[in-house]
């Protein structure tokens, strides 16, 4: 996956942003310790991350869930809280993000950090693009080969789009249809209302 990368100076400290798509914890780690190697001399690399699948849940440095976070030295909710509040409020999943501090020897106070971490977050993200997931539903149906029509019809209706098509030994037509997980029920109903009941779901 493609690594975008913003850089912001604030109070003599380099804050250094980096964001990825990723879907899942493992792949995120390996994201985070590459950034790690690359930055070796790095006071502290704080990230957020958040992923569509899985249950919801935060903690610092790991554990499981769809939300993950680290302050990696920072004070307490200073860094990892700000940066995924930039993921959520960019209103983004499936995406790491990590921001590399290079200290510059001023006090910059809880404050400041929260400011500076979050903001470097958001930086990046922008810098990305986005890509938007419709999410999908896929039914396969059998039904007798004189409600084809009604099948084509009704699946045109509701953005559907049909492949597989094959006969079975009854010699029904059977297929595959995907469509938007939000038209999913209605094409159902027009389904059967458009087959007389005549049809079923495999």
């Amino acid at each position: 996956n493609d690594i975008y990368a913003a850089e912001e100076v604030i109070k003599k400290s380099r804050f250094i942003g980096f964001a990825s798509h990723c879907t899942n914890w493992d792949d995120a780690q390996i994201l985070l310790q590459n950034i790690r190697n690359d930055h070796p001399k790095a006071r502290h690399v704080c990230f957020g991350f958040v992923s569509s699948s899985g249950a919801t849940g935060s903690s610092e440095g790991g554990g499981s869930g769809t939300e993950r976070c680290s302050d990696d030295g920072e004070p307490t909710g200073t860094a990892g809280v700000p940066i995924l509040g930039a993921i959520k409020g960019e209103g983004l999943s499936d995406v790491v993000c990590a921001v590399v501090r290079y200290s510059g020897g001023i006090k910059l106070g809880a404050g400041g950090l929260i400011r500076a971490y979050g903001g470097t977050g958001r930086l990046v993200l922008r810098s990305a693009p986005v890509e938007v997931h419709v999410p999908k539903r896929t039914m396969r149906i059998a039904t007798r080969t004189a409600n084809s029509g009604a099948v084509y019809a009704a699946s045109a209706k509701f953005g559907g789009v049909t492949s597989g098509e094959s006969y079975n030994d009854r010699g029904e037509l059977e297929v595959a249809i995907v469509c938007d997980e939000e038209n999913g029920d209605r094409l159902k109903e027009a389904l059967v209302d458009g087959t007389r009941g005549g049809i079923m779901f495999l």
